[in-house]
């Protein structure tokens, strides 16, 4: 799987109250909660984030509470993608099991703006067509259920449970 897109750059310790602040979460209708995205953090987000870009983050991204509906926020505003130094273990969770991946990397050197490319299998990101970052290669598993675009569509395709 190769993604490509813009970065959209933020710091250490952006908590999902600042992904989706908990106000907009009693909604059932996923644009809502795009529309909401970051508001509190960067209003303006919505306004340039394009289908495909990618959201940057330092240190303990997603940490805070254990609301499912941060990833979905991001996912539906177009991010194809999260690229952090780490993340809080339940929103990495949530986020590849609603589709969204979560690459692990040093994120340091990667200005807002810049165009990235990910190689989900090769584990590496490109940085404005000439700088390589390695990244955390995903589990295979993890792979499939990004292909399948998340848990329940793998689970529908694969497993033996039914929906």
């Amino acid at each position: 799987m190769e993604l490509n897109g813009v970065a959209h750059v933020y710091g250490d310790n952006i908590n999902t109250d600042l992904i989706i602040a908990g106000k907009y979460t009693k909604t059932q209708n996923l644009n809502d909660l795009a529309e909401h995205c970051f508001e509190d953090l960067d209003p303006d987000f919505r306004k340039r984030v394009r289908k495909g870009d990618f959201v940057v983050a330092g240190y303990n991204f997603g940490c805070g509470s254990s609301r499912e509906q941060a990833p979905v926020a991001l996912k539906y505003s177009g991010v194809a993608a999260v690229i952090a130094s780490s993340f809080a273990r339940i929103f990495y969770r949530n986020a590849i099991n609603i589709g969204l991946p979560a690459i692990i990397c040093d994120t340091s050197s990667i200005k807002n703006g810049d165009y990235i490319s990910i190689n989900l299998q090769k584990g590496e990101i490109i940085v404005n067509n000439r700088q390589v970052i390695r990244c955390q290669p995903l589990l295979p598993i993890m792979q499939e259920i990004l292909q399948c675009g998340g848990l329940v569509p793998y689970l529908r395709e694969k497993g033996d449970y039914t929906f």
